[in-house]
């Protein structure tokens, strides 16, 4: 893809929205996961010199770019805020959550402690209920052999439908493979087919009932499962952002706006 077309793109154009420019590359990947897994040193190592350090549109939270080069592709890499989930609780959660969600990014990069992946993995979880485009680092390995652990890469690929690249960010361990996963991911090579928790019967039936009522109050609006879910849950942040608009004007890009405070809006963002 030409960086034209990768800049013209409407999940792109979003970004730019966001305060993000993809003008100068040919990829767009995320880097996420909870704060002191390592991962400014992975976006450290990877990007080099080749950084910038500004601010997500109308907020104060500090935003990092890089880039990186691989197979003659040119990629931007966004340091997303570090954060234990996406439930929007703060300031952080919410630019992480609009970015996946609204933002598209061709591939994100979920960074893991390899000493405490039951904690990590919530987050993990999360992010595969957004998009499939995920490729999990697994970091600090060396301190997780220090202390005795044993981390069966393989298997947490297996398990979770995604690639697992275990790495020690400190030392440039594994980078190299991590860079090769997430092109893969990106061209398709690879296949991801996320694991994502299954709910009761009860949930599921709801689930399906709201998705096509988002679809038709929001059109355009990406991983509807994934709100509805939310809604269910009795996400006040996003109710609020549903009935407010916020979400119908994230989601503008890929529709001419609908009415913005309909009944049917209010009725979906109800239901509990």
């Amino acid at each position: 893809m030409s960086a034209d077309a990768c800049g013209a793109c409407p999940a792109h154009l979003q970004m730019a929205k966001m305060g993000v420019k993809v003008e100068d590359c040919d990829h767009v990947i995320a880097l996420a996961g909870n704060p002191n897994t390592g991962k400014s040193s992975i976006f450290n190592a990877l990007t080099g010199l080749r950084q910038h350090v500004g601010n997500w549109a109308g907020k104060t939270v500090t935003r990092a770019e890089g880039a990186f080069s691989f197979g003659g592709d040119r990629y931007k890499l966004v340091d997303l805020p570090g954060t234990y989930s996406l439930l929007s609780s703060s300031q952080d959660e919410e630019i992480s959550r609009n970015f996946l969600l609204f933002g598209q990014p061709d591939c994100t990069v979920v960074v893991v402690d390899a000493t405490a992946l039951e904690r990590n993995l919530n987050l993990v979880l999360q992010v595969l209920e957004i998009t499939d485009k995920v490729v999990v680092c697994v970091n600090l390995m060396d301190e997780a052999e220090r202390k005795g652990l044993e981390v069966d890469v393989r298997s947490l690929a297996r398990d979770l439908g995604v690639p697992a690249v275990p790495t020690v960010a400190r030392s440039k361990i594994g980078l190299a493979e991590l860079v090769s996963s997430v092109a893969s991911v990106v061209s398709g090579e690879t296949a991801t087919a996320p694991r994502r928790v299954a709910p009761s019967p009860a949930v599921q039936s709801a689930i399906e009932s709201l998705v096509p009522l988002l679809r038709e109050a929001v059109p355009g609006l990406p991983s509807e499962r994934w709100v509805a879910l939310r809604l269910l849950d009795g996400d006040e942040r996003v109710r609020q952002a549903l009935v407010s608009g916020e979400l119908a004007g994230l989601a503008s890009h890929q529709r001419q706006p609908a009415p913005l405070r309909s009944s049917r809006i209010t009725a979906i963002a109800g239901a509990q």
